[in-house]
């Protein structure tokens, strides 16, 4: 297409342990993307928090081009605290090379349940639409919906996939989501 040869993003994307010096450009992705994280304060605390929590980022060609956090609070369970792609490099497999990495990851150290939030079907925003189907394609299914995490006006949808030492690199076939 346009004389320039496709390039497969496997061969040259890699998934690396978080560093300091990718804080800014973790910070660059988050604000890339407003219709998921539009509110600066929570995006500050996301980026503070990178170095505590376990992070992997995803660099294309030497290029940062998404992360994903993970916190674990309890040895048999961790949360997807926070998973961005730079929106010039959605659809591309990079978030799921993201969460095949951390689940590879999760499972190597016994962890059986791996859960995240977002927001819940209640709220018809059409991003979160979309990010419900990925985290569903996933093998994510909803266990409840609550306004007590985020208040009224952002209900939160709680998902959760068991994991086992088998976990595939390639998410389960797709199934519907209700939006």
């Amino acid at each position: 297409m346009n004389g320039v040869p496709s390039v497969n993003p496997e061969s040259v994307l890699e998934i690396v342990p978080f560093e300091a010096s990718m804080s800014d450009a973790c910070e660059s992705i988050l604000k890339a993307l407003p219709e998921w994280f539009g509110i600066p304060a929570s995006n500050e605390e996301y980026i503070r928090n990178l170095p505590w929590l376990t992070t992997f980022v995803a660099r294309l060609r030497g290029v940062v081009v998404g992360f994903v956090a993970l916190e674990q609070q309890f040895p048999e369970s961790a949360e997807n605290h926070v998973l961005a792609v730079h929106p010039d490099h959605h659809r591309q497999g990079i978030g799921r090379a993201l969460l095949a990495h951390s689940e590879r990851w999760l499972c190597s150290r016994g962890v059986e349940m791996f859960h995240v939030k977002t927001l819940g079907p209640s709220d018809p925003y059409p991003p979160y639409a979309n990010t419900r189907a990925f985290y569903a394609a996933w093998g994510f299914r909803p266990l409840f919906e609550t306004t007590a995490l985020w208040g009224p006006e952002n209900p939160a949808l709680i998902l959760a996939k068991p994991l086992s030492r088998e976990t595939p690199d390639t998410p389960p076939q797709p199934t519907q989501v209700a939006n």
